[in-house]
């Protein structure tokens, strides 16, 4: 599959691992290419960092208008009505990624797949399918997508892959409780994800970014990631 048009920076020569990082609807790969300075990991942990830009389709709750998105929303209560062709579309996408990265190097257990809103889902929806064990799974501002199919399709390679959520308690745009119930069903399946919430809205804030920071610090700094 061709690959995405997409935005690639690195933190430093030779980069020990990649994070590939969905953006969310309505946006691009240049939204959130400003947090990588942000995170400060520049010099003592050099990562390449790939931004795709989602394809331009016609989104149905937004009247049909279109803009970059990874699957439809038909409506706001977004676990109905699932848009399942464009979500395994997108899946099959971000496995494009992960196949060049390993083409060049990089293996999946130095990959991070990574996701705010609509991204973040892709990113569960990618990750805990992918056959090898990836680095980690960072969903932010989002929620698990059918999640019916996990049982018969989740990768034994990640079903303990470390997973971080982190979510605005006041945001309209994708319900507290919705992400709550994502973590219970991903806690139900035996994962430990790793949780935060922030008084924001659907955002990203200062404090997030450092537990992102230290997160990502995290998972490369285990031998076995660096083997």
């Amino acid at each position: 599959m061709e690959l995405l048009s997409h935005v690639e920076i690195a933190t430093g020569a030779d980069p020990l691992g990649t994070v590939v990082w969905m953006h969310g609807l309505g946006a691009d790969g240049w939204d959130f290419v400003p947090i990588v300075r942000e995170l400060d990991l520049s010099g003592d942990l050099p990562l390449r960092f790939i931004f795709p830009h989602a394809p331009v389709r016609p989104v149905t709750i937004n009247n049909g208008y279109e803009m970059r998105a990874w699957y439809d929303v038909a409506m706001a209560d977004f676990g109905r009505l699932p848009d399942e062709q464009g979500i395994r579309q997108s899946q099959a996408q971000v496995e494009a990624f992960l196949a060049r990265e390993k083409s060049r190097g990089i293996p999946a257990s130095r990959i991070v797949l990574a996701g705010f809103s609509q991204g973040g889902a892709i990113a569960l929806q990618a990750g805990l399918r992918h056959a090898e064990a990836l680095a980690g799974i960072l969903a932010l501002s989002t929620y698990l997508p059918l999640a019916e199919s996990l049982d018969r399709e989740a990768a034994g390679a990640n079903e303990r892959v470390p997973v971080f959520m982190a979510h605005g308690t006041q945001d309209p745009v994708i319900p507290l409780a919705l992400a709550q119930s994502s973590r219970a069903t991903l806690q139900a399946r035996g994962l430990a994800p790793e949780w935060h919430d922030y008084p924001m809205p659907h955002s990203v804030c200062a404090e997030e970014v450092g537990h992102i920071s230290a997160w990502l610090r995290a998972r490369y700094a285990s031998p076995i990631i660096l083997a």
